[in-house]
């Protein structure tokens, strides 16, 4: 089937007419375009909202792939923890949780995170949510913050062209719960942190499911990555002190991650704060919430973050560069990545789970050294053995392969 665009191109008369073939019964879709815009439209004589032709394709299922700039929105993919709950024990660090969300924490311990945790309803549509549960009741000081974030690539938002007169609205959705009430706070801001805009929306009944829509004018100044840096970093505050927020619903120059006097999660202790179906999309209205396939929607995250998986036994053929260091193929990773990504092996040793090279009978050297990665491209990586004492001939066949008791996995990631 021929691009999206393409068939606007292809099928726009120069009266300003689309025709489109649904598919279904060879039923036709005709409207008059108006500029961007679709004035009037019918299917088999049934007349549709009007709105972009963006949003009007995406509705009869001929959308544009990627309406949703958000990747993971419905939290359906959780590669690091499986669905586990994780504390936040980091302090002043970037600590991802399910794919594409992290948090950061001024305070070490004060909250968990979990894919759907304690195991509530999710709302109508979704079967997955992002949990947070606070620790204990910490008084959030002037410094202090506590977020759960998303960064979205440079590369997936130039077309707003934000930092220009051209500037495009975008519309903020999501479903919320919390066990707490009142004025909860966010922001988007930019990869320097010099351009933010808080944000608010209000938590009504405790303990339940509330859909939210908070809309932003683009900026028109200011520097915004349009490259496969940080584009727009969007941030839910969980407990933000003063020097770090600022006034609501306005562009500020400055790094700051919520609205001033928002509500803390962190100040509660075993309060909730659950979310799911995140939309961050160009236009001044919320539109339907943009699924994608669960494959397609791995494939979006495993450009940041991925996992090889290796049962116990061996892994790959090898060979020898000398007496005490073997160098394995090339091992290809799932997706091409952002940039080359930072590999990490699992231990070297030959115990369960662990990494490490035999000689050509099988043999497990003595003196296990180290295991290194090679050549790491977007796609590829080698992995390398050094200071396995003795073990080796030169321009010998050996094997990597992990220890018996346990499988173990290479981790790529990306990260923003």
């Amino acid at each position: 089937m021929p691009s999206q665009s393409k068939l606007l191109g292809d099928l726009i008369s120069s009266a300003g007419v689309i025709s489109i073939t649904s598919g279904v019964a060879n039923t036709a879709i005709t409207g008059t375009i108006t500029g961007s815009q679709i004035s009037s439209n019918t299917l088999s004589n049934t007349v549709f909202q009007t709105g972009s032709v963006e949003n009007y394709l995406s509705a009869q299922g001929l959308g544009f792939a990627f309406r949703n700039r958000i990747i993971n929105g419905a939290m359906v993919i959780d590669q690091r923890n499986a669905g586990a709950s994780v504390s936040a024990s980091s302090a002043n660090a970037v600590t991802y949780t399910l794919d594409r969300w992290f948090y950061y924490a001024t305070q070490a311990s004060k909250f968990t995170i979990q894919q759907n945790a304690a195991s509530v309803t999710p709302p109508v549509g979704f079967v997955n949510y992002l949990g947070v549960t606070s620790s204990s009741a910490y008084s959030v000081g002037s410094g202090d913050l506590f977020i759960i974030s998303q960064r979205i690539e440079g590369l997936n938002i130039s077309d707003l062209a934000w930092g220009t007169a051209n500037a495009q609205t975008v519309t903020l959705s999501f479903r919320v719960y919390s066990s707490l009430t009142g004025t909860f706070g966010g922001s988007v801001k930019n990869s320097a942190g010099n351009r933010s805009y808080p944000f608010t929306y209000t938590i009504s009944s405790a303990n339940t499911w509330e859909t939210k829509t908070v809309t932003i004018a683009g900026d028109t100044t200011g520097t915004w990555l349009t490259t496969n840096g940080i584009g727009i970093d969007l941030n839910f505050g969980l407990g933000v002190g003063s020097s770090t927020s600022a006034a609501a619903g306005a562009w500020a120059a400055g790094n700051y991650v919520s609205a001033t006097g928002a509500t803390s999660v962190v100040g509660t202790n075993g309060a909730t704060f659950y979310i799911t179906g995140v939309q961050l999309e160009k236009g001044s209205t919320a539109t339907s919430f943009d699924y994608r396939p669960h494959g397609t929607e791995l494939q979006l995250c495993q450009r940041y973050y991925q996992t090889l998986p290796f049962d116990a036994g061996y892994v790959s053929v090898a060979a020898t560069i000398n007496t005490s260091a073997a160098r394995g193929p090339l091992f290809q990773l799932n997706q091409n990545m952002r940039v080359a990504p930072t590999v990490t092996l699992p231990t070297a040793g030959s115990g369960a789970g662990q990494l490490h090279y035999t000689n050509s009978s099988g043999a497990v050297p003595a003196t296990i050294g180290t295991n290194s990665v090679l050549g790491t491209q977007v796609n590829s990586f080698r992995v390398e053995g050094d200071g396995y004492t003795s073990a080796f001939t030169a321009g010998q066949a050996v094997m990597l392969r992990v220890g018996t008791g346990a499988g173990a996995s290479i981790i790529a990631s990306a990260e923003l």
